[in-house]
């Protein structure tokens, strides 16, 4: 892992709830939120609309958020919290790690998770106008690329001397690929998705030790450990 780095952009600060009714008035918001842009598009968004949706005054939207644009990056940032622990969870479940297995788990869990969030295909892969949102989506993919990175290199599937530039070049490829397979579709298109994990295969494999292609036993938590 790299640590903190200089161009990593941080999520603009908003008041956080507390108590369980504010809560709730805040996951509603969201729901609401992902409802208009699903059903209209995302520059059909307003405050008033979300407020409108949501049950309450504006005033009251913005004791949590500053505007449209804040609103729809914590839309983003809860569900790209849900596909990074899809995609945990779905490797966790794995009993032996190659390059091809992990690939098409990680690949196939973005899916999974897009379909079931569709208004996260609406603004990332559709929209992208949001600049605080396009930082915010690249930093998650390179954070998730280098912990992808440390789990092969660990696993002694990665060649020495590896900086894990490769993987995040397989992220980049990914995510536009990902645009190409859901442009026309919620669903996504499931031959691009199993062409996408053929060519990012493909591409990481000549990156892999022998082990890297043939596999090794995937690690198991120490009882009581992490």
């Amino acid at each position: 892992m790299h640590g903190n780095q200089s161009n990593e952009r941080s999520a603009p600060r908003r008041r956080v709830p507390q108590q369980v009714r504010s809560r709730d008035r805040f996951e509603r918001v969201l729901e609401v939120t992902a409802e208009l842009v699903v059903s209209g598009g995302v520059e059909s968004v307003s405050t008033r609309a979300i407020a409108a949706a949501a049950g309450i005054p504006v005033a009251s939207l913005y004791q949590y958020f500053a505007d449209k644009e804040s609103v729809l990056l914590a839309l983003v940032e809860r569900d790209l919290s849900e596909l990074e622990a899809q995609v945990k969870g779905d490797l966790a479940r794995l009993a032996r790690l190659d390059v091809r297995a992990i690939v098409e788990t990680t690949i196939r869990a973005f899916a999974t998770v897009y379909r079931r969030r569709p208004a996260l295909v609406m603004v990332w892969l559709r929209g992208r106008t949001n600049p605080e949102i396009d930082g915010f989506c690249r930093e998650h993919s390179r954070r998730m690329a280098r912990d992808l990175f440390e789990v092969a290199r660990r696993a002694g599937m990665v060649v020495e001397d590896s900086t894990g530039l490769f993987a995040e070049l397989a992220f980049q490829v990914t995510d536009r690929l990902f645009q190409v397979a859901f442009e026309h579709s919620l669903d996504g298109d499931p031959v691009v998705i199993d062409e996408t994990i053929a060519l990012v295969t493909s591409y990481l494999e000549t990156h892999a030790t022998p082990a890297g292609i043939e596999g090794v036993d995937a690690p198991r938590p120490s009882p009581g450990g992490e």
